[in-house]
């Protein structure tokens, strides 16, 4: 039997009794963002920090798709920034790193 990623998700919700659908493409794309454009330890972190989030705000898909578009933004400010910082990269280093 080939287990897969969907399978994993849901037995880890079934060992933790967790009733929830999120967008997992959609964490997965902020992950890469955020290894790529930040540092790879912190996709893992971020996505820990996006789940407590939303369970602050009250917990379900809702909430997860609304941190983990507030850290996309971040995160892809991030990226730019560190593009920008690049040997040879054309504008002033760091420039719109907040």
């Amino acid at each position: 039997m080939e287990r897969t990623l969907d399978d994993w998700i849901a037995e880890v919700c079934t060992e933790l009794g967790i009733d929830l659908e999120v967008d997992v493409r959609g964490l997965l794309d902020l992950a890469r963002v955020v290894a790529h454009g930040v540092d790879r330890p912190a996709a893992p972190l971020t996505a820990f920090l996006i789940g407590y989030a939303a369970a602050q705000q009250g917990g379900g898909a809702e909430a997860v798709a609304a941190a983990s578009a507030r850290t996309a933004v971040l995160a892809e400010r991030w990226a730019a920034a560190a593009a920008a910082a690049e040997p040879g990269a054309s504008g002033e280093a760091g420039a719109g790193a907040a």
